[in-house]
């Protein structure tokens, strides 16, 4: 029982159907997967769980022994790592101490931010992994982990790693004390089979046995809703630690001064079966380590930060005559003033890519990190973006904005529709053609448009891209390899002719970030004829009647702007984007949206989509590029050094 069991449930029970039960089961550890605590920790875990973590008398008593036992005072800054719907966490608050949580679960993060919020609590709570915590070095005076949180993962080196990142993240002589089942006593002493009434329509049925190797205890659970049947069936496998065991592991992950302070005798307000928290014992340990190396910034007070942009001396094939104009040279000077206007950097620039390599390799150690904004490419070749990006992780060098990986994938338009539809996100209906073949047969009605499947800026869509007739496709298709070469894949794609939206993301979702405004291509000043859409010309072409599209707040149906919203932040986790990305929607013409691109590290000008949406929002363009910087900041280097001193 407790922290967590329920894998395949869904929020909306009335939606489940009779009859999901496995049945008989010979050996519960081979229907265990291999990560069964993702994305399970939801309401009914809240209903099993109830009679222990829905009992306020029993954490304001367990808070008292766990404040006993690390003789906590006032100023410790303490981290409930796991912290599911923070009960402790917010109890310490309550109590006066600087407590915040971090757990793994969405639905339990948002329920203690709820919670902490109807209480006038400012308590912050994070979601995240607690193998990769997202602090920065020598964070925290004490860290928790609670409520049998530990052991959940198939292989005890991952046990060790979530140890060692806690050393990391505590001060010198930070404690830690862990919470856990007395793995001894339960491998003797496990209920195999038990039964009971969670409420007055639920019950549960669960059966347990020892692992094959003897190191964990394999679980099931057979949720039933008395008038809709069977609503989850579910396993799920937790490490047991002898008392001799976890002192080792504290031991090899740098700890000292290990105890082991006794059992907590768990009491259930239903009087019924405790799993896992039956028997507990707490342990604490303290860090003996010397202070991290100060950050390149501490001496000056100033945030150091290099920023890496495209080269100027080099050819650009994005651009209509292939060099850096006097609008790229004053768009450059835009955001140099922008950067100027932000309190508390210094900042140095980087263009030549002939010596890039070397430059970035001398950057370590004298900055805090880099301001990625060389979108053209390693010389100005899109193809290569990923490039620098891979350069500075070869140097250690942290950066903002997007890696390798998300940077790779985004640039393959066919790439982002497999994950969008795996993921359940409407996407046009499309054709993907490799070099050389031949479209015979659409599987979509026309008009379709033609577009190259990698690329960015709007390269390869023109007016002529849209083919409303059989001879338009052919004419497109054929256009397109004359100009860009036979080789180049082609995304033939439904032309849809509702509203053109974008919308922007600044921070890292799902813990922390700002949606900017929804904006909408407006055509109007196009003359009758010439499809809409926002390709090469408009973004290009002066003289172009393109030219003239503008950019409005969206006006949408409220679902539909939740959907794009939710769906976009979605895709932001799924793709790897980093800090800022602006998402591509378009409504088909019954209204219904469709993803068409996604774009990692997007246009960051004064006069582009992203600055747009943010003036909209009413933030100016250096306060847009300050909201990127600190959002770097807060997944780099933590929320304490990227707040300080700083608009």
């Amino acid at each position: 029982m407790n922290k967590g069991k329920l894998n395949g449930s869904v929020d909306k029970e009335k939606k489940r159907v009779q009859g999901c039960s496995l049945g008989p089961v010979e050996n519960l550890e081979a229907h265990v997967r291999p990560e069964w605590w993702r994305g399970i920790f939801n309401h009914l875990y809240l209903k099993t769980d109830g009679d222990v973590v829905g009992d306020a008398l029993l954490t304001g008593r367990e808070t008292d022994l766990f404040c006993r036992a690390l003789d906590l005072k006032a100023d410790d800054r303490v981290l409930d790592l796991c912290c599911g719907q923070g009960r402790h966490t917010l109890e310490l608050a309550r109590r006066g101490y600087r407590a915040e949580g971090l757990d793994r679960s969405h639905y339990l993060v948002q329920k203690a931010r709820a919670s902490s919020r109807q209480d006038g609590l400012n308590v912050r709570f994070r979601e995240g992994d607690a193998r990769k915590l997202p602090y920065r070095p020598d964070s925290f005076d004490v860290i928790l982990l609670l409520g049998n949180s530990f052991g959940y993962f198939e292989s005890g080196e991952d046990d060790r790693r979530v140890l060692e990142g806690v050393a990391r993240v505590l001060k010198p002589g930070g404690r830690v004390l862990l919470d856990i089942a007395d793995g001894g006593w339960l491998k003797e002493n496990f209920q195999k089979r038990s039964w009971e009434w969670i409420d007055k329509k639920h019950f549960v049925c669960r059966e347990r046995s020892l692992s094959s190797d003897g190191t964990r205890l394999i679980s099931r659970e057979v949720i039933t809703r008395s008038d809709h049947g069977v609503i989850a069936d579910q396993f799920y496998a937790e490490r047991l630690y002898t008392r001799d065991e976890i002192v080792a592991l504290l031991a090899a992950a740098g700890f000292s001064g290990v105890q082991v302070h006794g059992e907590i005798a768990t009491e259930s307000g239903r009087g019924q079966d405790l799993g896992m928290m039956e028997r507990r014992i707490i342990v604490t340990a303290a860090i003996d380590k010397p202070w991290s190396p100060a950050a390149p910034g501490a001496k000056t007070g100033l945030m150091q930060v290099a920023v890496v942009f495209g080269d100027p001396r080099q050819r650009d094939e994005i651009k209509p005559d292939c060099v850096f104009d006097e609008d790229d040279f004053f768009t450059l000077n835009q955001l140099k003033a922008a950067l100027g206007e932000l309190k508390g950097y210094r900042f140095r620039f980087l263009d030549g890519h002939d010596t890039l390599p070397a430059d970035l390799g001398k950057l370590r150690g004298s900055v805090d990190y880099v301001f990625n904004l060389c979108d053209e490419g390693y010389f100005n070749d899109p193809r290569m973006e990923l490039h620098v990006p891979a350069l500075l992780e070869m140097f250690g060098i942290p950066y903002t904005g997007a890696g390798p990986q998300c940077l790779a994938a985004c640039y393959d338009k066919s790439l982002v529709r497999g994950a969008a539809r795996e993921m359940r996100i409407p996407v046009p209906e499309a054709v993907f053609l490799r070099g050389g073949e031949t479209i015979c047969d659409l599987p979509f009605r026309l008009p379709a448009i033609v577009k190259p499947n990698a690329g960015d800026s709007s390269f390869g869509i023109t007016e002529r891209s849209v083919a409303w007739t059989v001879e338009d496709l052919s004419a497109a298709i054929a256009g397109f390899r004359d100009y860009y070469g036979f080789d180049r894949p082609v995304l033939i794609e439904e032309y849809l002719t509702g509203p053109d939206l974008s919308v922007g993301i600044v921070g890292n979702p799902p813990e922390s970030y700002t949606v900017l405004p929804i904006i909408e291509e407006d055509y109007s000043a196009l003359p009758a004829g010439l499809p809409r859409i926002c390709g090469y010309e408009a973004k290009w072409l002066p003289e172009s009647p393109y030219w003239k599209i503008t950019s409005v707040k969206a006006d949408l149906p409220e679902e539909t702007e939740k959907a794009i919203v939710e769906w976009s932040a979605r895709l932001a986790v799924r793709l790897g984007c980093r800090d800022y990305c602006r998402f591509d929607w378009r409504l088909s013409a019954a209204g219904e949206p469709k993803l068409l691109e996604v774009n990692p590290n997007p246009g960051w000008c004064w006069d582009g989509h992203l600055a747009k949406m943010a003036g909209i929002a009413g933030i100016s363009y250096p306060g847009m590029i300050g909201m990127i910087l600190r959002a770097a900041e807060r997944r780099i280097l933590g929320e304490e050094r990227a707040a300080g001193g700083r608009d």
